[in-house]
C-alpha cells in the first residue's frame, strides 16, 4: 500500500516504521523542522520493544508532499486534526482511506468534512511511544489496533487496513463496535493521561498511590454516564479492571499528555477527553465534577507554564 502518516511524532513514526518494514511505501508528514532534518540526514532511529533499529524514511511538511495515497493515518493531537486535514487535502483522492487513531472524542465529524464517510476508518490503539530527540523515538506494545469503517456497512476498506497492519506486526483487528472501543480508550486516557499529568508521575507510580483506585473509579463512572447518552454501555468495574491491566503492561511510561504538558510545555488534549465529558454531562442535565475539576486544573497548569491554547 501507498501510505502517508499525517503527524509523524512518536506514534506516527512507530506506525510508519512498522508499515515500511512490512513492505509498504510510507511517507511521513510533519511540521517539526529539526525532526524532519534529522530523519532526512540520518534516517529514523527507533527502539521497538527494546530492539534498536535505523531506517531511511521519506519525510516532509504536508505542503511539500505532492503524492496521493491509498491510506492516510492521522496522528496529530486532537486540536490539530482540522488543520492537518486542511493541509493534506491535496493528497486525498476519491478512494483514499483516512484512518483515525487519535485520543479523544468527536473526530469522525471533522474528517467527514474532507472525505466521504465510507472512506473514514475509526479506531483505537494501546501502543505507546515517545520521542527521545529529533529523529529518535521509542515504540512499545503488542496491540491490538481495533478499527471499523465509520459507515459500518462499508467493511472492505477497514478489513484491507486490518490485514496490512496484521502483516506488519501491528496486530490489526476489525472491530464490530468501534464506538465502544473509542469510549473505552477515552477512559484509559481520561485516567492515566490526566492524572499522570497533574501528579507529574509515570503510570507505574500513579497506580502505586493509595488514591488511584478511587480516582480511576470516579472518573470512569463519569465517562460511563455520558457514554450512556450515546447508547454506549461502559461497565464501570470492567473498565477499571481494563485500565489497571493496561497500566501493568505499560509500566513506568509517561503518557502523551504528560509529555505534552510537563516535559514539552505544549497544549494538552484535555478538552477532547475529561473536558468533553464534563461539557456533555452539563448539556444532558447532570454533572461530572471530577472531570470538570481535572480539566480546570490542567488548564491552570497550562496557564502557569504560559502555554497558549
Amino acid at each position: 500500500m501507498k501510505i502517508a502518516i499525517a503527524g509523524s511524532g512518536a506514534l506516527g513514526c512507530g506506525f510508519g516504521y512498522m508499515m515500511k518494514k512490512g513492505g509498504n511505501d510510507v511517507t511521513l508528514m510533519d511540521y517539526w523542522d529539526a525532526h524532519i532534518q534529522a530523519i532526512r540526514e540520518n534516517g529514523l532511529s527507533i527502539s521497538v520493544n527494546g530492539k534498536e533499529d535505523n531506517v531511511s524514511m521519506k519525510i516532509g511538511k504536508p505542503n511539500e508532499i505532492q503524492d496521493t495515497f491509498d491510506v492516510v493515518f492521522v496522528f496529530t493531537k486532537s486540536m490539530g486534526l482540522r488543520a492537518m486535514m486542511e493541509a493534506i487535502k491535496h493528497t486525498l483522492t476519491d478512494d483514499t482511506k483516512v484512518v483515525c487513531l487519535l485520543n479523544g472524542l468527536g473526530h469522525a465529524k471533522t474528517i467527514a468534512e474532507y472525505i466521504p464517510e465510507k472512506n473514514i476508518i475509526m479506531g483505537t490503539t494501546v501502543w505507546t511511544a515517545g520521542i527521545d530527540a529529533p529523529g529518535q523515538t521509542h515504540f512499545m506494545g503488542e496491540g491490538p489496533v481495533e478499527v471499523q469503517n465509520a459507515d459500518p456497512s462499508e467493511e472492505e476498506g477497514a478489513r484491507q487496513v486490518v490485514k496490512m497492519m496484521a502483516d506488519c506486526g501491528l496486530n490489526g483487528v476489525y472491530s464490530e463496535n468501534v464506538h465502544f472501543t473509542t469510549w473505552r480508550k477515552a477512559c484509559v486516557n481520561g485516567t492515566m493521561n490526566a492524572l499522570c499529568s497533574l501528579l507529574d508521575c509515570n503510570i507505574e507510580e500513579l497506580f502505586h498511590t493509595s488514591e488511584s483506585d478511587h480516582l480511576v473509579t470516579e472518573i470512569i463512572t463519569e465517562f460511563s454516564q455520558v457514554a450512556a447518552t450515546e447508547s454506549v454501555d461502559i461497565n464501570v468495574q470492567e473498565t477499571v479492571d481494563y485500565v489497571k491491566m493496561t497500566a501493568e503492561k505499560v509500566g513506568a511510561h509517561y503518557p502523551s499528555m504528560h509529555q505534552d504538558l510537563q516535559q514539552n510545555k505544549r497544549p494538552t488534549e484535555i478538552d477532547f477527553l475529561n473536558g468533553a465529558v464534563a461539557k456533555e454531562a452539563e448539556a444532558n442535565g447532570f454533572s461530572a465534577p471530577y472531570c470538570k475539576l481535572i480539566t480546570q486544573l490542567i488548564h491552570a497548569k497550562e496557564d502557569i507554564y504560559g502555554i497558549k491554547r
